[in-house]
C-alpha cells in the first residue's frame, strides 16, 4: 500500500472533503437560482443582479473581519460556524416562497462563505511542509471543483428526472450541504501557541506587527487585477447571448470546472518548482484567452473550447494565489492575510460585476475585450517584474 504523501494531512484531506461536499450543494444550486427566481418566484430579471451582488458583497466584507479573527481564537470553530451558515442559507432557499426570503437566505449563505474562507485556508497550513503549499492548496481547489463538477451535472440529470421541477432540487442540495458540516468534526487543530511556547493574546495576534511590504504589495497587485475579473455568470450570459441553450450553457459550465478541478493540482505543484509568479502569469494568460475568445467569437460552438481554456486560469490562479501568499505571511498572521487578500479580491470582483454589468449592452463585448486586455498586460508585467515578489520555497 503506498504511503500518504507528507503534506496530504489529516485536515488537508478532510477539508478538501468539507469542501468538496459544499460545492456540490452551490454548485447545484448555482445555474438553476436565476430560473427558480425569475419563473418560480416572479422576480424580476435585476433582482438577479441584487441578490448576488448584496450576498457576494456580504461574504467579502466578512472574509476580512474573520481573518483576523482567525489568528485569536478556534479556526476550527469558524470554519463550523461557516459551514453551518451556508448550510441554513440553502434550507431558507428550499423553503422559500417569495424573492426577499431568497435574498436573505443568499446573504446568510455568502456570510458563512465569508467566515470560513480564511480560517479553512490557514488550518490546511497547520502541520503542513511549507515546502509544499503549492500541492496543498492545488490539491484542495482541485476537491472543491470536483464538487462544481458533480453538482451542476447531478442538477442536470435530477432536472430532467424531476420533469423539470426546481422544488425538488432546492431540498436536495440541502443534503450535501449538512453533510459538509458533519465531516467539519473530524478537522484537528493543534494548540496556539507563540515562538516562546506561550498561548498567544487573544487581543494581538502577532503582537499586532503590520503584515510584510512585499505581501501587501502583492495584494494590492492581485486586488488590482480582481477589478477587471467580472463574475462567470456573465461570461455564462455571454454563452447564451451566443445561441447556448440553458442546457449548453450548464454544460460548458461543466467542461469548464472539469479543467479547473483537473489542473489546480498540477499549477499547485508546479508552483513548489518555479517562480508563483510566473505560474499566476500563465493563469492570467489563459485569462486572456477566455475574455478576448469570448468577446470576439460570433460561432456558439466555440464557447467550449474557450471556457475550457479559462478553466486553466482559475487553476493556476485560485489555489496558487492562497499559497503565494501563504509564502509571504508571518505563521501567526496567516488567517489575517488570507482574510485580505480574500476579502479585497473579493470586493473588486464586486466592483468589476458592477461596471461590466452597467457596460454590458447588447452582447457584452466592450467589458470582455477591456477585462481581456488588461489581463494580459498584468501577465507580461508579471514575467517582467514579478520577482520581486517571490520569497524562497523553503521559508
Amino acid at each position: 500500500m503506498a504511503r500518504r504523501p507528507r503534506w496530504l494531512t489529516r485536515n488537508v484531506g478532510t477539508l478538501s472533503g468539507v469542501s468538496f461536499f459544499q460545492d456540490a450543494a452551490s454548485e447545484l444550486l448555482y445555474p438553476i437560482l436565476p430560473i427558480f427566481l425569475t419563473t418560480v418566484l416572479g422576480a424580476p430579471a435585476a433582482v438577479v443582479g441584487a441578490v448576488e451582488g448584496a450576498a457576494e458583497g456580504a461574504a467579502s466584507l466578512t472574509k476580512i473581519w474573520a481573518g483576523r479573527l482567525a489568528d485569536r481564537s478556534s479556526k476550527r470553530r469558524l470554519i463550523a460556524a461557516g459551514y453551518g451558515l451556508a448550510a441554513v442559507g440553502k434550507l431558507i432557499i428550499a423553503l422559500a416562497g417569495s424573492w426577499p426570503v431568497v435574498l436573505a437566505a443568499r446573504c446568510v449563505d455568502r456570510l458563512g462563505k465569508g467566515i470560513r474562507g480564511a480560517p479553512r485556508d490557514a488550518l490546511l497550513m497547520d502541520g503542513a511542509d511549507p515546502a509544499s503549499r503549492g500541492r496543498v492548496f492545488g490539491f484542495h481547489r482541485m476537491a472543491d471543483t470536483l464538487g462544481a463538477v458533480v453538482g451542476p451535472a447531478l442538477g442536470l440529470i435530477l432536472y430532467e428526472a424531476f420533469q423539470r421541477q426546481i422544488p425538488p432540487l432546492l431540498w436536495i442540495a440541502v443534503v450535501p450541504a449538512v453533510l459538509s458540516v458533519l465531516l467539519v468534526a473530524a478537522v484537528r487543530e493543534a494548540p496556539r501557541t507563540t515562538a516562546g511556547g506561550h498561548a498567544p493574546s487573544s487581543a494581538s495576534p502577532g503582537g499586532g506587527s503590520p503584515l510584510p511590504a512585499k505581501l501587501r504589495l502583492l495584494i494590492a497587485g492581485l486586488t488590482l487585477f480582481s477589478l477587471v475579473n467580472f463574475p462567470d455568470a456573465l461570461l455564462l450570459l455571454r454563452a447564451h447571448d451566443l445561441g447556448l441553450s440553458t442546457e449548453g450553457v450548464i454544460g460548458a459550465y461543466i467542461l469548464y470546472n472539469v479543467a479547473y478541478a483537473a489542473l489546480s493540482y498540477p499549477a499547485g505543484a508546479l508552483s513548489d518548482r518555479v517562480p508563483r509568479h510566473l505560474v499566476f502569469a500563465a493563469g492570467l494568460a489563459f485569462f486572456a484567452v477566455g475574455y478576448l475568445g469570448l468577446g470576439l467569437i460570433n460561432d456558439p460552438a466555440l464557447v467550449f473550447p474557450i471556457l475550457i481554456a479559462y478553466g486553466g486560469f482559475t487553476a493556476a490562479t485560485d489555489g496558487v494565489g492562497k499559497a503565494w501568499v501563504a509564502s509571504l505571511a508571518p505563521t501567526l498572521l496567516q488567517g489575517r492575510a488570507q482574510g485580505l487578500f480574500q476579502g479585497l479580491t473579493g470586493g473588486g470582483i464586486l466592483v468589476a460585476g458592477i461596471w461590466a454589468g452597467l457596460a454590458w449592452g447588447d452582447a457584452g463585448r466592450v467589458p470582455l475585450l477591456v477585462s481581456g486586455a488588461a489581463g494580459l498586460v498584468l501577465a507580461v508585467v508579471l514575467v517582467v517584474a514579478g520577482r520581486r515578489l517571490s520569497t524562497r520555497r523553503s521559508r
